[in-house]
């Protein structure tokens, strides 16, 4: 394996890499590389060979001890070789001393279990132009933009379905251009938020969280006026029992499924108003 290197990744490396996401059929947000550098500034890596970049890794950090395995991809031409396990070694490295999540395709389920991933819950994406008129918010809700919203009351109750307090993700993430940040508010108090974000396919909305199935749906409508043609998809959890069954009664459909994967226990986060994960990548 001589010639072969792990680097951080650089700005140019961050667009490749995106491209390479498009090109495995993930349709990662146009700008969530963007988050990624607040998030952690050194959470990618990339492994070259003879200084061509031929598979990369994304292990971020949150808080003290919380990280996230994403963006785990070695071009075609390269795999079986080594690269890609070396690649993985070095995240897992990164992150050592704390609990990892992960989102886990079907066929490298096994090989995560190896690592000494367990799975907590499936994630199924729902795509689609939501149909209907179904459960709605209630009496008393305003639909709001969140940045009109004390930062302060946000990032609490993100913390409620995070892991850690992710506060400068958390800012750059609902403020990045061509996105909509939207918060369900009830007397003053939040009851959900929802973002949407442009993707080479359906604009992606995560996170999708919300105190009852009726704000997930009044939150996904409103979201959705902001997509070309209406067209939207929304990583499910399967562990919240009004989740599924909220996105197909709205006529989506699933397309694509992951298993939610940790080291040790699952955290503790208020998966009954998870509607929709933040980002496959991201957690």
């Amino acid at each position: 394996m001589t010639g072969f290197e792990i680097t951080g990744a650089s700005a140019a490396d961050m667009e490749m890499i995106r491209g390479w996401a498009d090109e495995e059929g993930w349709n990662p947000g146009d700008t969530d590389r963007f988050a990624f550098a607040v998030a952690d500034p050194e959470g990618f890596l990339v492994g070259r060979l003879d200084g061509e970049p031929v598979a990369c890794v994304s292990a971020v950090r949150y808080g003290e001890g919380f990280g996230f395995i994403g963006f785990y991809i070695a071009l075609p031409a390269f795999r079986g070789q080594g690269y890609g396990i070396r690649l993985w070694h070095a995240a897992m490295e990164r992150l050592d001393g704390r609990l990892i999540g992960l989102d886990g395709v079907v066929e490298q389920q096994d090989n995560y279990r190896r690592s000494g991933f367990r799975r907590a819950w499936n994630n199924v994406r729902h795509e689609g132009v939501p149909q209907g008129a179904g459960e709605d918010a209630g009496a008393g809700v305003d639909v709001v933009d969140a940045a009109a919203l004390p930062f302060g009351q946000l990032a609490a109750y993100d913390r409620r379905f995070f892991p850690e307090a992710r506060d400068a993700f958390l800012s750059a993430w609902t403020a990045l251009p061509g996105r909509t940040a939207l918060a369900a508010v009830r007397g003053g108090r939040i009851e959900g938020i929802g973002v949407i974000r442009p993707c080479s396919g359906a604009s992606r909305i995560g996170p999708l969280y919300a105190a009852t199935p009726g704000v997930a749906a009044t939150l996904l409508r409103r979201l959705a006026e902001h997509a070309p043609g209406g067209l939207v998809s929304v990583d499910v959890p399967d562990a919240n029992p009004h989740g599924i069954a909220l996105f197909e009664g709205l006529g989506m459909v699933p397309t694509f499924e992951t298993a939610r994967m940790y080291t040790g226990p699952a955290p503790e986060v208020e998966l009954a108003g998870i509607y929709g994960v933040t980002s496959l990548e991201l957690g």
